[in-house]
């Protein structure tokens, strides 16, 4: 997770933060795996997905506060986590549109802030500068996102835990992709300004 204040940055790689980073990328195949074995025969593992979800989610909580208390935050640790917020974020999109639980046009939508983003990232190492860092925005829509998807796969079933999933399950993926957007939109401001920058130092 991003640490806003300054620290000392190690370039450790066994740290505990990075190793429940890594944790959660391994997670995400899994996952996907559970998510997808009713498409393919196997039998209904929805409560297994949940589950590695929800623990995704503890570790993303846990990385970045053991990372500033512990001081061990890190340059990995800076490219882990974003990573696996994004392949959890992926592999979710996938697996719930397969489903047909989510729409495909919502998945289009997130998955053309994620292609912006790909071509912000691309014009920042043209001109030297490393990828930008997860601001508190990105971070929140993340999270609204990271709610909102097992909502809407606990939504795929009946009975009113079904029926009231549905509805906070879309009231957060709602949330989350308007933050998720805005965020994006600020990438691109912040982008143009270090280009415009560079261009009037030359």
């Amino acid at each position: 997770m991003e640490v806003q204040e300054t620290r000392v940055q190690t370039d450790r790689v066994l740290t505990i933060p990075n190793i429940l980073s890594m944790a959660r990328l391994l997670g995400v195949p899994l996952f996907l795996w559970l998510i997808l074995r009713p498409e393919f025969g196997g039998p209904q593992s929805d409560g297994w997905a949940l589950l590695v979800l929800a623990l995704s989610g503890v570790s993303d909580y846990l990385d970045g506060k053991l990372a500033r208390r512990w001081n061990q935050i890190s340059s990995l640790g800076r490219l882990l986590d974003p990573a696996a917020d994004r392949l959890y974020i992926l592999s979710t999109l996938v697996g719930l549109t397969w489903r047909e639980i989510l729409p495909l046009w919502l998945t289009v939508v997130l998955l053309a802030r994620e292609a912006m983003l790909l071509v912000m990232v691309a014009i920042l190492r043209r001109h030297g500068y490393p990828p930008p860092q997860v601001n508190f925005l990105g971070k929140a829509a993340t999270f609204n996102l990271m709610y909102a998807f097992p909502l809407l796969l606990l939504s795929d079933g009946s009975g009113w835990i079904a029926s009231l999933a549905a509805v906070f399950g879309w009231a957060f993926a709602g949330w989350g992709t308007t933050l998720y957007w805005w965020a994006g939109v600020l990438y691109v401001v912040q982008v143009r300004r270090l280009v415009r920058a560079d261009a009037a130092a030359d």
